[in-house]
């Protein structure tokens, strides 16, 4: 693993730097991009020959717990695939929030997919405050892992919502917004899901 600086944003690369699929994988609200989440995950899907690219947003970077206004958090990611090169070239996701950021920015880029690990569908305990608009007309082919428990969209909220055809949902059972203690299934899936989109595009 190297740590990179590209303009203001410090980027951590897991998995061969010369490999021809990559993964920019962006934090959540609360965890940065060394949490233990982001770490097993991105050296999971390293292990398979993937480049995984971390980063943080400002206030992440800063220390600060508020996360930045939602165009900041845009800007940064478009950014950093600004400096990856080719977003064609790219799979782009996160966890939680990051995640989130990665759907609004996917199909204005032209990213190769999306791969979200649990996407914040609506805030804990507000179930009519929905963040799924954008997901309706969405254009990127997307999986998003889920857990069956997640505050943030259960699997019985979820399976209610309208969702664009271009986005497939796997749920972990009995998982959270973490999605449980054992990671090897996200792990696997997220591989399979990226291996397939570069192996159509070729």
């Amino acid at each position: 693993m190297a740590g990179i600086l590209f303009a203001m944003t410090r980027l951590l690369i897991d998995g061969p730097t010369d490999a021809s699929m990559t993964y920019v994988f962006a934090h959540g609200a609360g965890g940065p991009m060394v949490s233990p989440f982001m770490k097993t995950i991105a050296r999971g899907i390293a292990a398979a020959g993937i480049r995984v690219v971390r980063f943080e947003f400002p206030y992440m970077a800063n220390r600060k717990k508020r996360p930045d206004p939602q165009e900041k958090l845009l800007d940064t990611f478009r950014e950093v695939v600004s400096e990856l090169g080719d977003p064609s070239t790219l799979v782009l996701g996160g966890k939680s929030m990051g995640g989130r950021m990665a759907t609004m920015v996917a199909d204005e880029l032209g990213a190769a997919g999306l791969l979200v690990y649990g996407y914040p569908f609506h805030p804990p305990g507000k179930p009519d405050r929905l963040r799924t608009e954008h997901l309706e007309r969405l254009r990127t082919k997307t999986l998003i892992v889920q857990g069956e428990r997640d505050p943030f969209g259960t699997r019985e909220d979820v399976e209610g919502y309208r969702l664009s055809r271009n986005i497939a949902i796997e749920w972990i059972p009995d998982g959270d917004h973490s999605l449980g203690k054992n990671l090897d299934r996200p792990i696997q899936l997220g591989v399979s899901f990226i291996t397939s989109i570069f192996r159509v595009g070729q």
